[in-house]
């Protein structure tokens, strides 16, 4: 179902003067009158295309109409970004009590939250109590024993941990999710506490994940659901297949290979509901980062470059997320007229952060023009765990990054030109 950009315009969390519709191919000028505003003192900034939201959730809607999303605050909690995923009917991934509190206060019911933290610290647990945040995940004796205390009435499910990892770049197996050994003495504690285990969980990592490892989980995730039955637990009914989805051609193969299982493993007519946790998916390709290039040094044909934000900013998802991050040239300063650079000549380049760690290089031999200080860095699909895990060591502050929301006919906010 298409979905007006008029409509996000009301959303609880939204306001209609904050979003600026941009014609097709309008990201450039927008991009450029923001960094030549009098009100931008050459600070980073990041554009929020909400087209790109709804063109994806729509693509969701169409590919996979049986699984239920469930938004990973964690991959992205912008206010903006939480506000249209609401608005859109999206449910939520949340991992603890501040991430629960920033979507309930977009007036979204507690029953679309699931609470997908396999440990949490009892406090939390308490405050999903006390909010009726009534689903969570577990894959330990003592996870179950912190529940029964803390919550008794939540609903549980099962984390197992996939039979493959299926070569994903963020791995989660060795953290989170039960052993096969494991499930059958999980199942029968979660009995003796007398808590109710409604169905199971798994996540076989994030970022690039072979698709077949879908395929073996949930093959995995319906022996789960027999043997609840040989033990002679209540029928299990919710399926959560989690996270790893990437916007593009492997969403599309991975919607063939999750629909093809849950055919065969889940059929309609169990009457089972299947939820997922993606975060990346709609989050990464929506947000576009912009940088100023604040210092330069010149070795023979070699460029160095140094931007106001790095891998302790932004740009940690190339450590943590082992992420692989682009940019184009903005040479609002040096070259006005032809601000992208275009046929000029191209260096070796390495683009330092701005604190004082050697750490902090954000590229190496990566070709770019002979640019000057004052001019600008455009880096498409900076919307997944990026501002996110930011920090403000040595004073540069990720969480002061100022977010400007358009609405582009093109829906897809990472194209320039």
């Amino acid at each position: 179902m298409a979905v007006d950009h008029l409509l996000l315009q009301t959303a609880p969390g939204l306001s209609p003067k904050s979003i600026t519709p941009i014609p097709q191919h309008g990201l450039l000028p927008f991009l450029q009158s923001i960094a030549l505003s009098s009100d931008n003192p050459n600070e980073p900034f990041y554009i929020f295309d909400l087209a790109t939201i709804t063109a994806l959730m729509n693509l969701w809607t169409q590919s996979l109409p049986t699984v239920r999303p469930f938004y990973a605050v964690k991959c992205n909690p912008n206010p903006a970004l939480l506000a249209v995923m609401a608005a859109l009917g999206s449910n939520f991934d949340c991992a603890s009590t501040s991430e629960i509190q920033a979507v309930l206060a977009l007036g979204v019911s507690p029953d679309r939250i699931v609470f997908a933290n396999p440990c949490k610290p009892e406090s939390h647990i308490k405050f999903a109590a006390d909010v009726g945040v009534n689903l969570t995940t577990f894959d330990s004796v003592y996870e179950i024993e912190k529940i029964r205390s803390c919550h008794p009435k939540s609903a549980l499910l099962l984390r197992i941990k996939p039979p493959e990892d299926g070569g994903a770049r963020c791995q989660l197996g060795q953290k989170y999710g039960a052993l096969p050994e494991e499930i059958i003495p999980l199942l029968e504690a979660a009995k003796a506490a007398d808590l109710a285990v409604v169905g199971v969980s798994f996540h076989i990592g994030s970022g690039d994940a072979e698709t077949g490892a879908y395929s073996s989980a949930i093959a995995a995730a319906r022996g789960v659901f027999d043997t609840a039955v040989r033990l002679a637990l209540p029928p299990m009914n919710v399926l959560n297949i989690g996270g790893g989805f990437t916007a593009g051609p492997q969403f599309e193969k991975a919607a063939l290979t999750i629909n093809s299982a849950l055919q065969e493993y889940f059929p309609a007519e169990l009457n089972i509901t299947v939820m997922a946790e993606p975060g990346r998916y709609f989050a990464e390709s929506a947000f576009t980062l912009a940088v100023n290039v604040i210092g330069k040094r010149v070795r023979g044909d070699h460029r160095e470059y140094w931007i106001n934000d790095g891998i302790y900013g932004s740009m940690n998802c190339i450590l943590y997320d082992h992420a692989t991050v682009t940019c184009t040239p903005l040479a609002l300063k040096s070259n006005r007229k032809n601000p992208t650079c275009g046929g000029m000549k191209m260096y070796g380049t390495t683009v330092f952060g701005p604190t004082c760690d050697g750490l902090d290089t954000v590229l190496t031999g990566y070709p770019l023009p002979d640019l000057e200080v004052g001019d600008w860095l455009v880096w498409p699909k900076m919307g997944a765990y990026t501002a996110a895990a930011g920090s403000n060591f040595n004073g540069f502050n990720t969480a002061a990054i100022e977010t400007y929301i358009v609405y582009s006919e093109q829906g897809n906010g990472a194209v320039l030109g």
